[in-house]
């Protein structure tokens, strides 16, 4: 998959730019807060309907303007696409791929996927649980359309149900005759949804394992596992019927304890994700070193499972991460951009080898490609 421009339109810091990419590394270069991020911020936000730095879309529409647009054109394996968001204050948002009106923000995500890798993801191994999570949804929305549909009915049951657990002291009939029908729903789509993370984890933990050794000269053996809320064996997850059985068990004879909580108490929005470092947990036993280079294999095996399910790379995303790296791991990942569309931001044009756009107060301007890292800057009309 490569993105071949992108066109936006009051966005942040930039009023209006047009860039062009190569189909394989390019380096969007310039000195801070000068628009390198938001253009990375505008790409992702095409592919999942939504920023990794902001939930509220006001935020990124340019000052004093009354709308934003951003526009994304795509090759995938069959063809070259568009998927184009409007974004108005207090107003729903307006989607379309290949100029055709999309009723809701599901029905694209997956159709251009990306891997974004930021300074922030640096801390996926350390950080709570809810970053792990997110993980999760963001790399099986794209892959499983499927899956997008059942989280969203989640999250909607959940909300329902935490509200009549909320008011269960004050209404108590409603709840008597209403809480077993949504704490069966609740668990039907618990169900579904673990066992797509279940299997998700087994195959990225291959893949994680085979970066760590790369690395680090398979010194140390890393691993992932999933740590569902049931707390059932990681490989019971595989059936939906039994881990069924055991959700709507913990979730029709523990109201008394939820209602005291005010919230319920099981379920996949109590999830998380164990990560392994020889045997122990990473988060307490590993160096801060350690946890980074597993970081990063986390998102280059994104990567890879989305190549053996979807049958293309994605597009990736690398937001100022080079400068956040020690010079082996840099080494490490410049070798693995290979073959791959890129787009890294970075204040040092001479990243890494591929094409050079610098970026100077929302402006982007082509400036050559840098053959090798350190690097000759050549000048493409050379």
């Amino acid at each position: 998959m490569v993105c071949n421009c992108v066109r936006v339109r009051n966005f942040r810091n930039i009023a209006e730019a047009e860039v062009e990419f190569c189909s394989e590394v390019n380096i969007l270069a310039g000195a801070n807060a000068q628009g390198k991020t938001n253009l990375l911020e505008a790409i992702g936000y095409v592919a999942l309907g939504k920023s990794f730095r902001t939930v509220h879309d006001e935020d990124m529409i340019r000052f004093g303007e009354e709308c934003a647009e951003l526009s994304v054109d795509f090759t995938d394996s069959q063809r070259r696409q568009n998927l184009t968001v409007r974004m108005m204050p207090g107003r729903r948002r307006r989607i379309e791929q290949n100029h055709v009106k999309v009723g809701r923000v599901s029905e694209i995500v997956g159709q251009f996927r990306t891997v974004l890798f930021c300074p922030e993801h640096l801390s996926l191994v350390k950080d709570g649980p809810g970053e792990r999570r997110n993980f999760l949804d963001v790399a099986l929305s794209q892959l499983y359309p499927v899956y997008l549909k059942r989280l969203q009915r989640y999250n909607q049951i959940l909300r329902q149900r935490n509200q009549l657990i909320r008011s269960a002291t004050d209404d108590p009939k409603t709840f008597r005759e209403t809480a077993e029908f949504w704490s069966c729903q609740l668990a039907a789509e618990a169900a579904a949804i673990s066992r797509y993370r279940y299997r998700y984890l087994c195959e990225a933990g291959r893949e994680i394992a085979a970066c760590f050794r790369e690395m680090t000269g398979e010194r140390e053996t890393p691993g992932v596992a999933y740590a569902g809320s049931s707390k059932q064996p990681p490989e019971e997850y595989e059936d939906e019927e039994a881990t069924l059985r055991v959700y709507t068990r913990l979730l029709t004879a523990n109201w008394e304890r939820e209602i005291a909580a005010g919230s319920t108490l099981w379920g996949i929005h109590k999830d998380d994700v164990e990560i392994l470092l020889n045997g122990k947990p990473a988060r307490a036993f590993a160096s801060q070193g350690q946890q980074r280079s597993l970081a990063l294999c986390m998102k280059l095996a994104e990567g890879a499972v989305c190549r053996r399910v979807c049958g293309e790379l994605p597009v990736f995303l690398f937001d100022d991460v080079f400068s956040e790296l020690d010079e082996s791991r840099r080494s490490y990942l410049s070798t693995k951009l290979k073959g791959r569309q890129v787009i890294i931001t970075s204040c040092e044009p001479d990243v890494a080898a591929g094409n050079v756009i610098l970026v100077e107060n929302g402006c982007y301007r082509p400036a050559g490609k840098i053959e090798s890292s350190p690097a000759r800057f050549t000048n493409q009309a050379d």
